[in-house]
């Protein structure tokens, strides 16, 4: 019976988010509550509720002040001298301007916000490519790709992973570094190939063009916010909270915490100031913090109720035992098609954890699951995915359509979730 109840809470939950007929933070809460009322759990599932809340919210914690931090950054212009320097050096060279688009998106990408990634890069690039009559659909994958694979602790996938299976962040991304790395050659090395390739399009005929390529204008607003007397402090306290929290040396939302405090205090002591930039960035980390508060209450309801385990044990009797080790495998190689199907709160919250149950009884390792997710469900896939505002934005900011963008994109992307996955089984951080 629980089985059966734990599979019609996750179908129920499917089926609303991805018909959009209800939000994802509504149907979190209201369908397991629901399920588990039927199921005759009566006033138990508010103490389920409580105590999925009481272990995500640290999670939730470290993302809602790791907005803020990169916000506050990126409002004193840390970024700016790089974003301005990459656009000085591309030049008239294809080959530099799509490795050069790549670095950008994968700088500003450093705040976890795919959004912003693309609203920065695509305008700064687009009159680059325009002037050279490159083809726009480069632009759109090279962006995609820069911020596909630069998946980080504190981006939502990750936290999603680590609110869910209540492993630390750092837990899961630390072993996935080198496989990152590799992924991360991979991006400029395509980069530099469709750029060689458009070069050789091109025809170029010598004709140059003003070095500095493309201006990025301020508005007055950004203008009076930038901070560049602390550009050397804001990077120096950059690094040492990233340091911190990927070296488990200081708790990721500790971390974070501190490190806002401290870029309010350095970039902004007016008081005033300091509520303006946190309620600038308070809409996108209340929504995440919000979402994952009511992840936090789903898997309390599922895993107080039973239902969870049940579901894993029916799925258990019907995979064979020497199945359960390739089950990642498996999946690293599946999750960036899974991303056009699943938004990632269907996914993180509804398929993985079932998935890492099922793994779990058979005697492997949920962590493996999360792990062979993150290479490529809605990292690589996010971007090329209808189910995410992000995808939308690219083709916007481009100019082209969704099919054309996905047809030219998803297989360069595929081809990096595929390169990251057999890293990771090569280097042991998922089994063979």
């Amino acid at each position: 019976m629980l089985a059966g109840l734990g599979l019609i809470t996750i179908l129920a939950l499917l089926i609303l988010i991805l018909s959009n007929r209800m939000s994802p933070l509504v149907a979190l809460i209201g369908v397991p509550v629901v399920t588990a009322l039927l199921g005759g759990f009566g006033l138990d599932t508010g103490k389920f509720m409580v105590s999925g809340i009481r272990s995500i919210a640290p999670v939730a914690g470290m993302f809602v002040f790791a907005i803020i931090f990169f916000g506050v950054m990126s409002d004193a212009g840390m970024l700016d001298p790089i974003i301005e320097r990459i656009l000085k050096t591309v030049g008239t060279r294809p080959t530099r301007i799509t490795m050069g688009s790549a670095l950008l998106a994968l700088l500003i990408h450093l705040d976890g916000s795919g959004a912003v990634c693309f609203l920065i890069t695509i305008p700064a690039m687009l009159p680059i490519y325009d002037r050279l009559k490159m083809d726009r659909r480069i632009l759109a994958a090279t962006a995609s790709l820069a911020a596909g694979v630069n998946f980080l602790p504190w981006t939502g996938p990750t936290i999603r992973a680590s609110g869910v299976l209540k492993i630390p962040a750092s837990d899961i991304f630390r072993p996935l570094i080198p496989v990152q790395v590799v992924g991360l050659l991979f991006v400029f090395g395509a980069a530099w190939f469709l750029g060689r390739r458009e070069e050789r399009r091109l025809t170029l005929n010598g004709t140059a063009l003003a070095a500095t390529g493309a201006e990025r204008t301020l508005t007055p607003e950004e203008q009076r916010l930038r901070r560049p007397k602390n550009l050397w402090i804001n990077i120096v306290l950059t690094l040492v909270v990233m340091a911190s929290m990927v070296s488990s040396k200081a708790d990721p939302v500790v971390a974070f915490m501190i490190g806002v405090v401290l870029a309010l205090m350095i970039n902004y002591p007016d008081v005033k100031m300091q509520k303006a930039r946190v309620d600038a960035h308070a809409k996108a980390a209340l929504m995440m913090a919000g979402i994952l508060l009511a992840a936090g209450a789903f898997t309390g309801i599922m895993q107080g109720t039973k239902m969870l385990s049940a579901m894993a044990e029916v799925a258990v009797s019907y995979v064979p035992h020497h199945a359960a080790r390739h089950i990642p495998l498996g999946l690293g190689f599946i999750a960036m098609p899974l991303s056009l199907l699943f938004d990632p709160d269907s996914y993180y919250f509804g398929v993985m954890p079932v998935l890492a149950e099922v793994v779990k009884g058979l005697g492997g390792q949920p962590v493996q699951v999360a792990q062979a997710s993150l290479l490529s469900q809605m990292t690589t896939g996010f971007p090329v995915s209808p189910l995410t505002p992000a995808t939308f934005l690219v083709i916007g900011l481009t100019g082209i359509d969704l099919s054309v963008h996905q047809r030219f994109s998803i297989p360069l992307l595929f081809l990096a979730s595929v390169i990251m996955t057999i890293t990771a089984a090569v280097i042991g951080v998922i089994p063979f």
